[in-house]
């Protein structure tokens, strides 16, 4: 299978990966079960898609411990990646960028990992009251002390300033612009999707130009894109959707046909591609250092979305997903 690379430090991973965070958090609880996602973990190693992609918040620390289990029996095929910066409270998350902090969390993710090494340590927040360069630098010592290979940086969403009005991702990139100065970034974990494109117009451009990875989070637009989701089906209270501005009954309908466009497009690949499969491929296109990281809960899928790296999307095929409309929230 073809092989990735990540970033200027030469890290290579698999075209698609595989996000864990909804075998443990944000997603329906219901629906978290810890043998099937062992299975699902094992099925996308087995598929081809290397990269393991968790953080110390989800569960909290329960998705670490379940990558850990597979881990301790597949390190050799695995390039793990995990998170810090984020602290989950009582109803809330708080950024903690202090060093002292950076350094505790590294052991305890590698404990739960049970490995002696994180491929890529990212941060997942900036925290507003230490400044970046201090926290980047405590992560460069990580890279010193041999416990992480690369660091990368989780850019702050799109959404909020979609609706302020503000650029996108200019304070990301002012953030990877100045930690670029402490130590290099390897990697940028940023939403990116058919329905979701705003990274195209400068994160991605700014990564391609400097040879950092990215990463593409949500490709799937939250499963939306593949097809599977109904208008109106609700969502159990604590799944994310349940409060997405594009997920209420009335814009999961005026949004069918975005995903009625990439099945057509499927349908013409033959009846074993699916629309997942097509708006990874789209994902992948976007540039040879771009990696797409879809979430799955079951083998299924995670299979499912690791063949995407076998479809080749035709110049047809990319007009018509360009032609597509824009994707329509509650706040439209």
């Amino acid at each position: 299978m073809e092989r990735r690379t990540i970033g200027a430090a030469a890290l290579e991973t698999g075209a698609v990966g595989l996000g864990c965070m909804p075998m443990s958090w944000a997603y329906s609880a219901s629906q978290q079960r810890g043998d099937r996602s062992l299975r699902t973990v094992h099925a996308a190693l087995d598929a081809g898609s290397t990269l393991l992609d968790t953080a110390d918040m989800y569960g909290p620390f329960t998705n670490e411990l379940l990558v850990g289990r597979v881990l301790k029996e597949r390190r050799r095929d695995a390039f793990v990646s995990t998170k810090v910066g984020l602290l989950v409270g009582d109803q809330h998350v708080v950024a903690n960028g202090r060093p002292g902090y950076v350094k505790r969390a590294c052991d305890a993710s590698l404990r739960r990992l049970q490995t002696d090494v994180i491929d890529l340590y990212q941060l997942h927040r900036a925290d507003p009251e230490v400044p970046v360069e201090e926290t980047w630098g405590a992560m460069a010592e990580l890279v010193g002390a041999g416990k992480v290979r690369a660091l990368g940086l989780s850019a702050v969403g799109a959404r909020a300033s979609r609706r302020s009005g503000a650029h996108l991702y200019e304070g990301t990139i002012r953030q990877l612009e100045r930690v670029q100065q402490v130590f290099p970034v390897s990697a940028v974990q940023a939403e990116l999707s058919v329905w979701s494109p705003e990274a195209l117009e400068r994160l991605l451009p700014w990564c391609a130009a400097r040879g950092v990875g990215f990463l593409a989070a949500m490709p799937l637009g939250n499963g939306f894109l593949s097809g599977t989701l109904t208008p109106g089906q609700g969502f159990e209270p604590d799944d994310v959707r349940a409060r997405h501005p594009r997920f209420t009954a009335e814009m999961m309908a005026a949004n069918q046909p975005v995903v009625a466009g990439l099945r057509r497009i499927a349908e013409r690949h033959g009846p074993d591609t699916t629309p997942a499969q097509v708006a990874l491929a789209w994902v992948l296109g976007r540039g040879r250092h771009v990696v797409a990281v879809p979430g799955a809960k079951r083998e299924r899928w995670a299979v499912e979305n690791a063949d995407a790296v076998r479809l080749a999307l035709s110049a047809r095929d990319v007009a018509e997903v360009a032609g597509l409309p824009p994707a329509r929230g509650s706040w439209d």
